[in-house]
């Protein structure tokens, strides 16, 4: 159980990282650029999407769907959470600064590059036959065609 947690808060750490060093990127390399923030967040979104995948590879290949689905929705919450209210703090910004629509906007793009990442991971998991379920598969069908095939006698 504790393998389990901790597995939760570094993939929760490493996404908010990816958040802070982008959030600090633009800070201080482009703090009146528009068009250049906006590639730096583009870069994050990409970023976050790509570890989600990573992330959704490796569990999915080890334990059913219903397993880590749970524990991938819990550490985007708690991610997306630090992002939109602890991030802009970070670099002295206002959480709330950007009014409601880029508020939500933060959200709905972080769900956005979420979802996405955790699809593109496990379909492509799923595509390659090396998923949880279909490995379960070929062992009982390994298993029904090495049994000897039963005779039934009149």
């Amino acid at each position: 159980m504790g393998q389990r947690w901790r597995a939760i808060g570094v993939l929760t750490a490493a996404l908010f990282a990816v958040n802070v060093v982008a959030r600090l990127v633009i800070r201080f390399a482009f703090p009146d650029d528009d068009t250049a923030a906006g590639r730096v967040s583009l870069v994050m979104f990409l970023a976050i999407g790509l570890i989600l995948a990573g992330a959704a590879f490796r569990w999915g290949a080890a334990r059913p769907l219903g397993h880590w689905a749970g524990d991938l929705a819990l550490t985007v919450v708690v991610a997306l959470a630090l992002t939109v209210f602890v991030g802009p703090l970070l670099v002295g910004e206002n959480p709330f600064g950007g009014g409601a629509g880029l508020f939500f906007a933060q959200i709905w793009l972080y769900l956005a590059a979420t979802a996405a990442g955790v699809l593109v991971g496990y379909l492509t998991l799923t595509a390659l036959g090396r998923d949880f379920r279909s490995r379960q598969l070929k062992r009982y069908a390994e298993m029904k065609q090495s049994r000897p095939r039963r005779i039934v006698r009149r």
